[in-house]
Protein backbone atom coordinates (compact mmCIF):
# COMPACT_ATOMS: atom_id res chain seq x y z
CA UNK A 1 0.00 0.00 0.00
CA UNK A 2 1.34 3.31 -1.25
CA UNK A 3 1.14 6.37 1.94
CA UNK A 4 -0.74 9.51 0.78
CA UNK A 5 1.76 12.01 0.05
CA UNK A 6 1.12 15.37 2.32
CA UNK A 7 2.28 19.00 1.34
CA UNK A 8 2.44 21.39 3.93
CA UNK A 9 2.21 25.29 2.85
CA UNK A 10 3.29 27.51 5.70
CA UNK A 11 1.71 31.20 4.52
CA UNK A 12 3.00 32.70 8.38
CA UNK A 13 1.11 33.29 11.42
CA UNK A 14 1.56 32.05 15.27
CA UNK A 15 1.86 27.89 14.79
CA UNK A 16 5.13 28.99 12.78
CA UNK A 17 6.74 30.81 15.64
CA UNK A 18 9.03 29.01 17.83
CA UNK A 19 10.48 31.08 21.42
CA UNK A 20 13.71 31.49 21.77
CA UNK A 21 14.33 30.23 25.71
CA UNK A 22 17.50 32.50 26.30
CA UNK A 23 16.00 35.73 24.99
CA UNK A 24 12.12 35.34 25.39
CA UNK A 25 11.78 36.62 21.60
CA UNK A 26 9.44 34.82 18.99
CA UNK A 27 11.40 33.92 15.71
CA UNK A 28 9.89 32.13 12.66
CA UNK A 29 10.27 27.85 13.04
CA UNK A 30 12.17 26.70 9.99
CA UNK A 31 9.73 24.12 8.23
CA UNK A 32 12.58 22.11 6.84
CA UNK A 33 13.26 20.83 10.06
CA UNK A 34 10.04 19.72 11.00
CA UNK A 35 10.24 16.13 11.12
CA UNK A 36 12.98 17.14 13.46
CA UNK A 37 11.38 19.30 15.71
CA UNK A 38 8.07 17.33 16.09
CA UNK A 39 9.22 13.56 15.74
CA UNK A 40 5.66 12.46 16.32
CA UNK A 41 4.83 13.09 12.61
CA UNK A 42 6.84 10.24 11.78
CA UNK A 43 4.18 8.09 13.56
CA UNK A 44 1.75 9.05 10.56
CA UNK A 45 0.95 7.02 8.23
CA UNK A 46 1.92 9.09 5.54
CA UNK A 47 4.97 11.06 3.48
CA UNK A 48 5.41 15.31 4.60
CA UNK A 49 7.13 17.41 2.26
CA UNK A 50 6.91 21.21 3.07
CA UNK A 51 6.95 24.55 1.04
CA UNK A 52 6.55 28.39 2.51
CA UNK A 53 6.04 31.55 1.81
CA UNK A 54 9.12 33.46 0.47
CA UNK A 55 8.53 35.67 3.07
CA UNK A 56 5.69 34.51 5.50
CA UNK A 57 3.05 37.41 7.02
CA UNK A 58 1.07 38.07 10.00
CA UNK A 59 -2.56 36.74 8.64
CA UNK A 60 -4.15 40.73 9.51
CA UNK A 61 -1.90 41.52 5.92
CA UNK A 62 -3.41 38.36 4.03
CA UNK A 63 -5.09 39.81 0.92
CA UNK A 64 -6.51 38.00 -2.20
CA UNK A 65 -2.69 38.61 -4.04
CA UNK A 66 -1.73 35.79 -1.15
CA UNK A 67 -5.12 33.63 -2.07
CA UNK A 68 -3.90 33.35 -5.50
CA UNK A 69 -0.46 31.95 -4.66
CA UNK A 70 -1.88 29.55 -2.32
CA UNK A 71 -4.12 28.56 -5.16
CA UNK A 72 -1.39 28.06 -7.53
CA UNK A 73 0.96 26.46 -4.81
CA UNK A 74 -1.47 23.46 -4.41
CA UNK A 75 -2.57 23.95 -8.45
CA UNK A 76 1.38 22.99 -9.57
CA UNK A 77 1.40 20.33 -7.17
CA UNK A 78 -2.16 19.10 -7.34
CA UNK A 79 -1.45 15.84 -9.37
CA UNK A 80 1.65 15.22 -6.95
CA UNK A 81 0.10 15.02 -3.52
CA UNK A 82 -3.16 13.26 -2.57
CA UNK A 83 -3.70 16.34 0.56
CA UNK A 84 -2.92 19.89 1.23
CA UNK A 85 -2.50 21.34 4.73
CA UNK A 86 -1.76 25.35 4.66
CA UNK A 87 -0.75 26.89 7.89
CA UNK A 88 -2.02 30.32 8.23
CA UNK A 89 -2.66 32.91 10.99
CA UNK A 90 -5.98 32.46 12.85
CA UNK A 91 -7.24 35.90 12.60
CA UNK A 92 -8.22 35.92 8.48
CA UNK A 93 -8.11 32.11 8.10
CA UNK A 94 -12.16 31.86 7.93
CA UNK A 95 -11.71 34.16 4.64
CA UNK A 96 -8.84 32.68 2.92
CA UNK A 97 -10.06 29.34 3.56
CA UNK A 98 -13.47 30.17 2.41
CA UNK A 99 -11.76 31.77 -1.12
CA UNK A 100 -10.18 29.42 -1.42
CA UNK A 101 -13.06 26.74 -1.42
CA UNK A 102 -14.69 29.17 -4.38
CA UNK A 103 -11.52 29.55 -6.20
CA UNK A 104 -11.09 25.42 -6.42
CA UNK A 105 -13.87 24.04 -8.26
CA UNK A 106 -13.87 20.68 -8.90
CA UNK A 107 -11.69 19.80 -5.58
CA UNK A 108 -11.17 16.15 -5.21
CA UNK A 109 -8.65 16.61 -2.61
CA UNK A 110 -8.62 17.95 0.99
CA UNK A 111 -7.29 20.73 1.75
CA UNK A 112 -6.79 21.36 5.40
CA UNK A 113 -6.55 24.77 7.02
CA UNK A 114 -5.12 24.73 10.79
CA UNK A 115 -3.69 26.97 12.73
CA UNK A 116 -2.92 27.63 16.69
CA UNK A 117 -3.85 30.09 19.13
CA UNK A 118 -0.05 29.48 20.74
CA UNK A 119 3.74 29.26 19.19
CA UNK A 120 5.00 25.86 18.22
CA UNK A 121 7.57 26.24 21.16
CA UNK A 122 5.28 27.11 24.10
CA UNK A 123 4.92 24.35 26.37
CA UNK A 124 1.35 24.80 26.37
CA UNK A 125 0.63 25.21 22.64
CA UNK A 126 -2.26 23.93 20.73
CA UNK A 127 -0.19 23.69 17.30
CA UNK A 128 0.98 20.29 17.78
CA UNK A 129 -2.41 18.77 18.11
CA UNK A 130 -3.51 21.18 15.28
CA UNK A 131 -0.78 20.43 12.76
CA UNK A 132 -0.66 16.19 13.66
CA UNK A 133 -4.25 16.03 13.73
CA UNK A 134 -4.69 18.56 10.29
CA UNK A 135 -2.27 16.45 8.32
CA UNK A 136 -3.69 13.04 9.37
CA UNK A 137 -7.23 14.35 8.05
CA UNK A 138 -5.87 15.59 5.32
CA UNK A 139 -4.39 11.80 4.48
CA UNK A 140 -7.59 9.91 5.12
CA UNK A 141 -8.32 6.94 2.45
CA UNK A 142 -10.48 4.73 1.06
CA UNK A 143 -9.34 2.26 -1.52
CA UNK A 144 -6.81 4.61 -1.70
CA UNK A 145 -8.62 7.70 -2.88
CA UNK A 146 -9.07 10.43 -0.41
CA UNK A 147 -12.37 10.70 1.92
CA UNK A 148 -12.78 14.23 2.05
CA UNK A 149 -13.07 16.53 -1.37
CA UNK A 150 -13.09 19.78 -0.13
CA UNK A 151 -11.37 23.01 1.78
CA UNK A 152 -11.89 22.79 5.30
CA UNK A 153 -10.77 24.25 8.55
CA UNK A 154 -9.37 21.70 11.76
CA UNK A 155 -9.12 23.72 14.89
CA UNK A 156 -9.22 22.08 18.59
CA UNK A 157 -10.46 18.63 17.71
CA UNK A 158 -13.12 19.33 15.22
CA UNK A 159 -12.73 19.63 10.86
CA UNK A 160 -14.81 21.62 9.70
CA UNK A 161 -16.27 22.78 6.24
CA UNK A 162 -13.98 25.78 5.60
CA UNK A 163 -17.01 28.63 4.29
CA UNK A 164 -19.11 27.99 7.01
CA UNK A 165 -16.47 29.04 10.11
CA UNK A 166 -15.91 32.13 11.61
CA UNK A 167 -13.44 33.30 14.51
CA UNK A 168 -15.26 33.32 17.71
CA UNK A 169 -13.17 33.67 19.80
CA UNK A 170 -9.14 35.77 20.33
CA UNK A 171 -8.11 33.59 23.63
CA UNK A 172 -9.44 30.53 23.67
CA UNK A 173 -8.02 27.18 22.20
CA UNK A 174 -11.57 26.92 20.64
CA UNK A 175 -11.08 29.72 18.42
CA UNK A 176 -13.41 28.49 15.75
CA UNK A 177 -16.76 27.87 15.04
CA UNK A 178 -19.48 26.56 12.68
CA UNK A 179 -22.74 27.04 13.52
CA UNK A 180 -25.03 26.63 10.79
CA UNK A 181 -23.37 23.41 9.30
CA UNK A 182 -22.32 20.36 11.95
CA UNK A 183 -18.32 19.42 11.84
CA UNK A 184 -17.00 16.99 9.19
CA UNK A 185 -15.27 15.22 12.04
CA UNK A 186 -14.25 15.11 15.09
CA UNK A 187 -10.51 14.08 17.19
CA UNK A 188 -11.25 12.23 20.39
CA UNK A 189 -9.24 8.54 20.91
CA UNK A 190 -10.30 7.67 17.68
CA UNK A 191 -10.85 10.00 14.13
CA UNK A 192 -14.86 10.52 13.81
CA UNK A 193 -15.66 11.24 10.01
CA UNK A 194 -18.92 12.74 9.06
CA UNK A 195 -19.51 11.27 5.86
CA UNK A 196 -22.97 12.04 5.44
CA UNK A 197 -22.24 15.82 5.70
CA UNK A 198 -19.03 15.94 3.66
CA UNK A 199 -19.08 17.85 0.26
CA UNK A 200 -19.72 15.68 -2.98
CA UNK A 201 -18.04 17.04 -5.74
CA UNK A 202 -18.55 15.56 -9.54
CA UNK A 203 -15.31 13.48 -9.71
CA UNK A 204 -15.54 13.51 -14.03
CA UNK A 205 -14.48 17.09 -13.97
CA UNK A 206 -11.25 18.19 -13.42
CA UNK A 207 -9.81 20.99 -11.19
CA UNK A 208 -10.13 24.47 -12.72
CA UNK A 209 -8.41 27.08 -10.51
CA UNK A 210 -9.88 30.74 -10.25
CA UNK A 211 -7.84 33.46 -9.67
CA UNK A 212 -9.48 36.56 -10.81
CA UNK A 213 -11.18 37.78 -7.85
CA UNK A 214 -13.02 41.35 -7.64
CA UNK A 215 -12.92 43.68 -4.54
CA UNK A 216 -14.79 46.24 -5.60
CA UNK A 217 -16.92 45.50 -3.06
CA UNK A 218 -18.24 46.88 0.64
CA UNK A 219 -19.64 45.50 3.84
CA UNK A 220 -21.91 47.56 5.72
CA UNK A 221 -23.19 46.58 9.46
CA UNK A 222 -26.64 48.54 9.81
CA UNK A 223 -27.30 50.09 13.58
CA UNK A 224 -30.06 51.97 14.96
CA UNK A 225 -29.26 55.91 13.80
CA UNK A 226 -27.02 54.75 10.75
CA UNK A 227 -26.89 58.20 8.99
CA UNK A 228 -28.35 58.43 5.32
CA UNK A 229 -25.15 60.62 4.33
CA UNK A 230 -22.78 57.87 5.72
CA UNK A 231 -24.50 55.32 3.69
CA UNK A 232 -24.69 57.83 0.57
CA UNK A 233 -20.97 58.73 0.46
CA UNK A 234 -20.72 54.62 0.28
CA UNK A 235 -23.15 53.75 -2.31
CA UNK A 236 -22.52 56.10 -4.48
CA UNK A 237 -18.87 55.28 -5.19
CA UNK A 238 -18.44 55.01 -9.06
CA UNK A 239 -15.92 51.72 -8.24
CA UNK A 240 -18.68 50.07 -6.36
CA UNK A 241 -19.76 46.97 -8.02
CA UNK A 242 -21.48 45.41 -4.91
CA UNK A 243 -22.56 45.68 -1.44
CA UNK A 244 -23.40 43.03 1.60
CA UNK A 245 -25.63 44.41 3.72
CA UNK A 246 -25.54 43.12 7.84
CA UNK A 247 -29.02 43.37 8.65
CA UNK A 248 -30.88 42.82 11.61
CA UNK A 249 -32.25 39.34 12.50
CA UNK A 250 -33.13 37.24 9.71
CA UNK A 251 -32.69 40.01 7.52
CA UNK A 252 -34.59 42.68 8.72
CA UNK A 253 -33.53 46.52 8.55
CA UNK A 254 -35.46 49.80 8.96
CA UNK A 255 -38.50 50.68 6.35
CA UNK A 256 -37.75 54.74 6.14
CA UNK A 257 -38.22 56.08 2.85
CA UNK A 258 -34.78 57.31 2.46
CA UNK A 259 -33.23 54.05 3.22
CA UNK A 260 -35.10 51.99 0.78
CA UNK A 261 -34.87 54.45 -1.76
CA UNK A 262 -31.42 54.73 -1.62
CA UNK A 263 -30.74 51.13 -2.17
CA UNK A 264 -33.61 51.04 -4.99
CA UNK A 265 -31.24 53.49 -6.60
CA UNK A 266 -28.19 51.36 -6.20
CA UNK A 267 -29.59 48.69 -7.49
CA UNK A 268 -30.83 50.17 -10.54
CA UNK A 269 -27.70 51.52 -10.98
CA UNK A 270 -26.15 47.73 -11.67
CA UNK A 271 -24.54 47.65 -7.82
CA UNK A 272 -25.90 44.06 -6.74
CA UNK A 273 -27.21 44.53 -3.01
CA UNK A 274 -26.77 41.30 -0.04
CA UNK A 275 -28.51 40.76 2.36
CA UNK A 276 -26.90 38.38 5.10
CA UNK A 277 -27.44 38.40 8.97
CA UNK A 278 -25.61 39.84 11.42
CA UNK A 279 -26.24 37.26 13.64
CA UNK A 280 -23.76 34.57 14.20
CA UNK A 281 -26.38 31.46 13.64
CA UNK A 282 -29.41 31.51 11.49
CA UNK A 283 -30.58 32.53 8.13
CA UNK A 284 -31.65 35.27 6.10
CA UNK A 285 -35.79 35.24 5.36
CA UNK A 286 -36.33 38.07 3.07
CA UNK A 287 -40.37 38.49 3.58
CA UNK A 288 -41.02 36.83 6.01
CA UNK A 289 -41.31 40.11 8.24
CA UNK A 290 -43.04 43.49 6.92
CA UNK A 291 -39.23 45.15 7.60
CA UNK A 292 -37.36 43.03 5.06
CA UNK A 293 -40.14 42.39 2.46
CA UNK A 294 -39.18 45.53 0.66
CA UNK A 295 -35.78 44.27 0.25
CA UNK A 296 -37.23 41.62 -1.44
CA UNK A 297 -39.56 43.51 -3.47
CA UNK A 298 -36.63 46.11 -4.84
CA UNK A 299 -34.27 43.06 -6.25
CA UNK A 300 -31.95 42.60 -2.46
CA UNK A 301 -30.21 39.06 -2.79
CA UNK A 302 -30.68 36.73 -0.34
CA UNK A 303 -27.71 35.78 1.65
CA UNK A 304 -29.50 32.54 3.44
CA UNK A 305 -27.49 31.20 6.09
CA UNK A 306 -23.64 32.45 4.36
CA UNK A 307 -21.29 33.49 6.93
CA UNK A 308 -20.23 36.83 6.60
CA UNK A 309 -16.16 35.93 5.35
CA UNK A 310 -18.02 33.08 3.22
CA UNK A 311 -19.92 36.34 1.67
CA UNK A 312 -17.32 38.27 0.44
CA UNK A 313 -15.04 35.95 -0.93
CA UNK A 314 -17.97 34.24 -2.88
CA UNK A 315 -18.79 38.14 -3.95
CA UNK A 316 -15.58 38.69 -5.14
CA UNK A 317 -15.55 35.16 -6.91
CA UNK A 318 -18.57 35.77 -8.89
CA UNK A 319 -17.44 39.09 -9.44
CA UNK A 320 -14.62 37.99 -10.94
CA UNK A 321 -16.41 35.90 -13.28
CA UNK A 322 -17.90 38.64 -15.02
CA UNK A 323 -21.03 36.50 -14.59
CA UNK A 324 -24.19 38.67 -16.46
CA UNK A 325 -26.52 40.90 -13.97
CA UNK A 326 -29.46 38.69 -14.81
CA UNK A 327 -27.49 35.17 -13.94
CA UNK A 328 -25.96 36.79 -10.78
CA UNK A 329 -28.81 36.34 -8.50
CA UNK A 330 -29.35 32.83 -9.00
CA UNK A 331 -26.04 32.29 -8.90
CA UNK A 332 -25.31 33.71 -5.67
CA UNK A 333 -28.25 32.47 -4.13
CA UNK A 334 -26.88 28.85 -5.17
CA UNK A 335 -24.95 26.88 -2.98
CA UNK A 336 -21.92 26.44 -4.90
CA UNK A 337 -19.12 24.89 -2.75
CA UNK A 338 -21.85 23.90 0.39
CA UNK A 339 -22.16 27.33 1.94
CA UNK A 340 -25.15 27.74 2.26
CA UNK A 341 -28.30 25.58 3.38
Amino acid sequence: MVKPNILLIYTGGTIGMIKDFKTGVLKAFDFKTLLDKIPELQLLECTIETVSFDEPIDSSNMNPEYWVQIAEIIESNYNTFDGFVVLHGSDTMSYTASALSFMLENLAKPVVFTGSQLPIGDLRTDAKENLITSIQMASLQENEKPIIKEVCLYFEYKLYRANRTTKLNAENFKAFASLNYPELAESGVHLKVNNDYLFKPDLEKSLIVHKHLDTNIALIKLFPGISESFLTNVLTNTTLKAVILETYGAGNCTTEAWFLNLIKQTITRGVQVINITQCISGSVMMGHYETSNQLKIIGVVSGKDLTTEAAICKLMYLLGQNIQEKEFKRNFETSLRGEMS
